[in-house]
């Protein structure tokens, strides 16, 4: 294949490309990345001379547009994305900018090269709030996002869904849950709570820290969305896979997992106050994914010690 990747220097988007020019080598992979706070184009180091690194904007349709047609490419894998919560809360305009605005641009340059394939990564948080007794979500349930940025991440999908109905374009879309591993911005849950306590510092944990994230090993992400990439996408009617491991952890497990592992103390979390619109729990039923052959292999704590160790590295 000839493929960009969209957001590669960033957490997700380096370990796929990392993993897809190691195991198909005879690809070509351009990689598109604005460079923001929570991209590291050093993650991209170790096959800089396999791949091209541009630096550039999604929403800059003429320079999409280029280089597709510089490079021949035929499938774009969109990880482009910004995805801090937080940041959303205290500013939306970025977010519809690369999250709606950029992904736009991407549809119009699919559109106008219907051979090109698009692969949107999106979230579960698009699903919003799930109770305590509610069952997984499925890919047909609604979108209720609770925060500017999972409202951005389905506005994206809506786009990508309508041009696949009005233009007959080329594009499937992945919702995954809360991932974990080396490369993600510090400022995400699990490096921050490994950081501070390597620190000794207070682990912020919002409200009583009991809502529940379904973590997936980044890894294990990269090969579900690896599976998608051979599925016959005209065939197939099927355009949204849900990508989970189906076991939750609450926020304060995952604390005193990474604490012990450390061999730190509990008395270093420091209850803090809950975030605006704090989803309680995310779960996704990922039974169609499984059905194309894909498995997580990556047990979480095992995936955790891994995931101490680069950031032990990174903070020594």
């Amino acid at each position: 294949m000839n493929i960009i990747v969209t957001g590669g220097a960033g957490f997700i988007g380096s370990h796929f490309v990392l993993r897809h020019v190691a195991s198909h080598p005879e690809d070509s992979v351009v990689v598109l990345d604005k460079l923001t706070y929570a991209a590291d184009k050093s993650f991209l180091d170790p096959i800089a001379d396999q791949i091209t690194f541009v630096e550039g904007d999604i929403a800059d349709q003429a320079l999409v547009t280029k280089l597709v047609e510089d490079h021949s490419i035929d499938t774009i894998i969109n990880f482009a994305a910004e995805s801090h919560v937080d940041n959303s809360i205290s500013d939306a305009t970025p977010f519809l900018h690369t999250n709606v605005i950029g992904t736009q641009a991407i549809i119009e340059v699919v559109k106008e090269h219907p051979a090109v394939r698009l692969l949107h990564i999106s979230t579960d948080e698009v699903y919003g709030d799930v109770g305590d007794s509610d069952p997984s979500c499925k890919v047909t349930d609604a979108q209720r996002p609770s925060s500017p940025y999972s409202a951005s991440k389905a506005a994206a999908e809506m786009l990508v869904l309508a041009a696949i109905r009005t233009f007959d374009i080329q594009a499937v879309i992945t919702r995954c849950t809360n991932n974990y591993g080396s490369h993600q911005a510090d400022e995400k849950f699990i490096p921050t709570v490994i950081r501070n306590a390597l620190a000794n510092q207070p682990i912020p944990i919002f409200g009583t820290g009991k809502n529940k994230r379904d973590w997936i090993y980044v890894g294990d992400h990269c090969d579900a969305i690896e599976t998608l990439l051979t599925v016959d996408w005209k065939s197939d009617q099927r355009k949204i896979f849900n990508v989970g491991i189906d076991k939750e952890y609450e926020n304060i497990e995952v604390a005193k997992m990474i604490l012990d592992i450390l061999g730190k103390p509990h008395d270093l979390i420091s209850f803090v106050e809950d975030r605006l619109g704090h989803d309680w729990r995310y779960a996704v039923d990922s039974s169609q994914t499984r059905t194309l052959g894909w498995e997580p292999k990556v047990n979480f704590e095992e995936g955790l010690k891994e995931t101490i160790e680069w950031y032990k590295e990174k903070y020594a």
